[in-house]
């Protein structure tokens, strides 16, 4: 299986997504699939949607938090998954 960070992320065009004071909702009209984000996952989300791979969205957050990186990468790969998973996130050879 390919690491996930050398790869690009797209929305799929049926998925919708709200923000809710700092945190967000994403549904996929399609397959009326909903996923609640708290505050960092909804940040985890934004740069995703601003970066051109999951690695360079990694970078980013590095940045912006006080975080061990192998924690992060944790984390925000185990998001990724979760989003994957239920259609609401597309992964892409960069």
């Amino acid at each position: 299986m390919e690491d996930i960070f050398s790869q690009r992320v797209s929305i799929p065009r049926d998925v919708m997504v709200r923000d809710v004071a700092g945190e967000s909702v994403i549904l996929n009209l399609a397959t009326e699939t909903y996923f609640g984000l708290d505050d960092v996952g909804t940040r985890m989300w934004k740069a995703l949607e601003d970066n051109t791979t999951v690695q360079a969205a990694y970078q980013k957050l590095l940045h912006e938090y006080d975080v061990d990186p192998e924690t992060l990468r944790r984390d925000f790969q185990e998001l990724i998954g979760k989003l994957v998973e239920h259609g609401l996130l597309e992964l892409d050879s960069a």
